[in-house]
């Protein structure tokens, strides 16, 4: 079963493992992880700022990823949406698809966001896959938009809005039930 969590002081360790991992490091478009001092900062304000929220992705109730929203305090009511699943054994096996489905939910039910929207490297097939698979499309494409190992990469622009949610929400949830990656 997947789920999301608030996330505790006891994730602080594990969300900098995974960060500093190859596979999880070579999709973050954000700065690299420097040091423990940090992602220790990073991680304070990620459970502390207003404009921010983040979940621990849970798989059979153990940690597997972390899901976060940014730009939450803005009057456009939109937030910026980051995602991985950090824990190998997890990956491949329905846990973004499922965490798609339950963040969208957090986001658009319980925070009440009108928009959310993500920057993906252009050739993360596998996030371009889930994401546009739970409803978010392609609003631009930005060339050589963030520096990976002193190198420029393309990004891919996606966003959904509430009212498509809404419209796809029912059915994602019930494929994920019927599938028992969520819970009823």
């Amino acid at each position: 079963m997947i789920e999301l969590r608030d996330l505790d002081t006891g994730d602080e360790e594990q969300l900098f493992q995974w960060r500093g991992e190859p596979e999880v490091a070579r999709w973050m478009s954000d700065a690299d992880v420097s040091g423990r001092e940090a992602h220790r900062a990073w991680f304070h304000q990620l459970r502390t700022d207003p404009d921010l929220k983040g979940w621990m992705i849970l798989r059979a109730g153990g940690p597997a990823g972390l899901l976060t929203l940014t730009g939450l305090t803005g009057h456009h009511r939109r937030a910026a949406w980051n995602w991985f699943v950090g824990d190998r054994e997890a990956r491949g096996r329905g846990v973004g698809r499922a965490a798609q489905v339950l963040g969208l939910d957090q986001a658009f039910g319980v925070l009440g966001l009108h928009k959310v929207w993500a920057e993906v490297m252009a050739d993360n097939d596998a996030a371009m896959k889930i994401q546009t698979g739970a409803g978010f499309r392609r609003e631009g494409y930005l060339r050589g938009h963030v520096l990976k190992d002193g190198q420029p990469r393309d990004v891919v622009l996606l966003g959904i809005l509430a009212e498509e949610w809404a419209a796809l929400a029912p059915e994602a949830r019930r494929n994920l039930t019927d599938s028992g990656l969520i819970a009823a």
